[in-house]
């Protein structure tokens, strides 16, 4: 007995001009909730304010960026990658979906030096920033804020604490993170929107 297959039918014209209407609708909500606090400290959802968003719109103006440049010696930018620092070695992905975000921290002593680069496949929004355990999140420091495919250095703990990096990708299109690091560090923790996950630091392969 033969088998007949009916063929799938195509989307009728109308199927397609809502499918297209709802993504444009989501696209305008997107950029209303996340992309105007940010880039333009514009916040009609009050999103922006919940989850800091707004103060990104005007970093220099940010209480945690100038606690940040009253220090010296924390973060030295380099033109190629660094050598390696003693103690541990780490390697983080992470793909980002449209207008997605990440927080990336690893916890330091004070005093303890970690080199790192990290590259994205388009540019990233990044913030370098940190806050000692005495203190918490009130004390933050940023010590750099920007857009860049790519970061390179070393830095130094001016406290222990956690110290890492913020990333949002302000786009429609998957970006690739790739994070590399040596130094001093114990742990990791990753902040999203679904709250903080630990990570162990799981020993390379050399």
């Amino acid at each position: 007995m033969i088998k007949v297959t009916t063929p799938p039918v195509p989307p009728s014209r109308k199927r397609l001009l809502i499918g297209g209407a709802i993504a444009i609708i989501a696209a305008a909500g997107i950029a209303i909730a996340f992309v105007l606090p940010a880039e333009f400290g514009i916040d009609p959802t009050g999103i922006g304010r919940m989850t800091g968003l707004i103060s990104i719109s005007s970093p220099a103006t940010s209480p945690e960026l100038q606690r940040g440049a009253r220090r010296n010696g924390v973060l030295t930018l380099l033109d190629q990658s660094p050598a390696a620092e003693a103690g541990k070695k780490d390697r983080w992905e992470f793909e980002f979906g449209a207008y997605d975000s990440i927080e990336f921290k690893y916890t330091i002593p004070q005093g303890e030096r970690m080199a790192f680069k990290w590259r994205s496949s388009q540019p990233l929004h990044y913030d370098l920033h940190a806050h000692p355990f005495e203190g918490g999140a009130d004390l933050t420091e940023s010590y750099g804020v920007g857009d860049a495919a790519i970061m390179q250095g070393r830095y130094v703990a001016p406290f222990t604490g956690i110290h890492g990096w913020y990333w949002q990708n302000r786009s429609l299109n998957p970006v690739k993170l790739i994070l590399e690091a040596t130094g001093g560090f114990s742990t990791s923790t990753i902040f999203n929107s679904a709250g903080e996950h630990p990570r162990p630091i799981v020993p390379t392969a050399e």
